[in-house]
């Protein structure tokens, strides 16, 4: 991974002992780091945790599903990235008000193989949409791509080449 043209790093799960590692090596290489607040074991996700990751691990951006998560992020003036999980009508419409509330960077939308769902979360924020999750393909990329998505997420590392 660190070997890629990729310029940003997203790390989902990892744990507070090993973060401070994680960043300062892949910072050495030349890359930006996102981390999921909400998935770092041993981490609160508050402002005091927040703030811990800003000033001390020094990441680059921060990834949440909890929109008090992304205000503290852009209080702080670092990328935020919005995770909106599609579950169902009443959950979209619930996240749509969030994220025109709290005005992320980005917002990541899981599942990302869901092209109506990608362009309708753009029409109504205005806010540029990530792909994430259930990414299996390359044509799955493609169509996410070709529904509106700015960027897309995926865990599969034959689809990072």
């Amino acid at each position: 991974m660190l070997d890629s043209d990729h310029e940003i790093l997203v790390l989902l799960e990892t744990r507070l002992s090993q973060l401070s590692g994680l960043v300062k090596y892949a910072h050495k290489r030349g890359k930006k780091v996102f981390i999921h607040a909400d998935l770092v074991q041993g981490l609160k996700a508050d402002e005091y945790g927040i703030e811990f990751l800003i000033n001390n691990i020094k990441v680059d951006g921060i990834i949440s599903t909890r929109g008090n998560v992304i205000t503290l992020a852009k209080k702080h003036r670092i990328f935020a990235i919005q995770r909106l999980f599609v579950l169902d009508s009443h959950a979209l419409e619930h996240n749509l008000k969030i994220c025109n509330r709290v005005q992320p960077d980005y917002i990541e939308v899981l599942p990302g193989i869901i092209p109506k769902i990608i362009k309708e979360v753009y029409e109504k924020t205005g806010i540029p949409v990530i792909a994430g999750g259930l990414i299996r393909s390359k044509q799955d990329i493609d169509d996410a791509l070709e529904s509106g998505a700015a960027a897309v997420t995926t865990s599969n590392y034959e689809l990072w080449k």
